[in-house]
């Protein structure tokens, strides 16, 4: 048996894990391949599986879903996985803890708090959208107990994003980086280490729960600005970036599903797309990891 059950074991989940265990927390890790992080219980199992999820969770004051399924097959399997952690919170008495994003929002033309309405426009963004709003029930209901950490695009050792996948590692070799993106709008960039900062601190006080929460995030700013200070730190040239041609990506998404999938979400890259994570600063005292801190994990200075 294990306090905490975390389902998925990427950056955040293993960040998560990492963090319970430096606490001197029992963790258990579910994942299909039974990925290990030092210090936790590792079980490959699918957790999709209503009853053994159910079964692995007996005993646990809080279940965390950490898990991320490939981008272009959420909608066939985030509903399942997404059933089997409501039942296996509702079975065990479990915290339902979320790892989520911004999707759920839609395109907005303000920043986003946790009273913005879910306005999500397309299939893909309306999945973390109904995710909450099933797990909000159960909650209202009785069924379960269940809180969820909402953050912007991640940064941090391992992460993947349009940042730390078509920027940064064009920017550490000197290369020009082709971005679908709006170069110079402001946009918010959230630390995985502060995520799972949020998650444990959500799962562990009766405050968080029943209600979205914002993990701590810093000042936003634009993708040259923020490839510059990655330059800056790991003593590279100036970066040079420049913007894609739409007809690009386009032809792009003709051969490549990840780049089909952007383009219905693209909308996060060329508006404002700020994140107000001042309530979890209030409520719980968390602050964001400085941004400079967040970059050297990614460049090694």
């Amino acid at each position: 048996m294990a306090d905490h059950v975390i389902v998925g074991a990427g950056p955040v989940g293993s960040a998560t894990a990492r963090l319970l265990v430096a606490q001197g927390e029992s963790v258990r890790l579910v994942t299909r391949r039974g990925t290990a992080v030092e210090g936790a219980e590792a079980v490959a199992a699918d957790a999709s599986d209503p009853a053994a999820l159910t079964d692995l969770a007996k005993g646990a004051r809080a279940l965390y879903n950490c898990a991320n399924p490939p981008y272009h097959r959420w909608p066939e399997l985030w509903p399942p996985l997404h059933a089997a952690l409501l039942a296996a919170a509702e079975a065990s008495g479990a915290v339902l803890v979320i790892t989520s994003n911004l999707y759920g929002y839609g395109p907005v033309t303000a920043p986003m708090t946790e009273e913005t309405a879910l306005g999500a426009t397309n299939r893909k963004t309306r999945i973390r959208a109904d995710m909450w709003r099933s797990a909000l029930a159960a909650h209202e209901a009785g069924r379960l107990r269940a809180t969820e950490a909402r953050s912007s695009d991640y940064l941090g050792a391992g992460v993947h994003s349009l940042f730390t996948d078509l920027v940064l590692p064009r920017v550490l070799a000197g290369r020009t980086a082709t971005v679908p993106a709006d170069l110079d709008v402001p946009h918010s960039w959230t630390y995985v280490g502060d995520v799972a900062r949020t998650l444990v601190t959500l799962a562990t006080d009766h405050r968080a729960w029943g209600r979205p929460w914002h993990v701590p995030t810093n000042a936003p700013c634009s993708i040259r600005e923020l490839a510059a200070e990655a330059a800056r730190l790991a003593g590279k040239p100036a970066p040079r970036l420049r913007r894609m041609p739409d007809a690009l990506l386009a032809l792009g998404g003709l051969f490549s599903p990840m780049g089909r999938e952007f383009r219905k979400v693209q909308y996060q890259f060329t508006a404002p797309f700020v994140l107000d994570s001042s309530a979890a600063t209030r409520t719980f005292g968390l602050t964001a990891t400085p941004q400079a801190d967040a970059l050297r994990t990614m460049v090694g200075f």
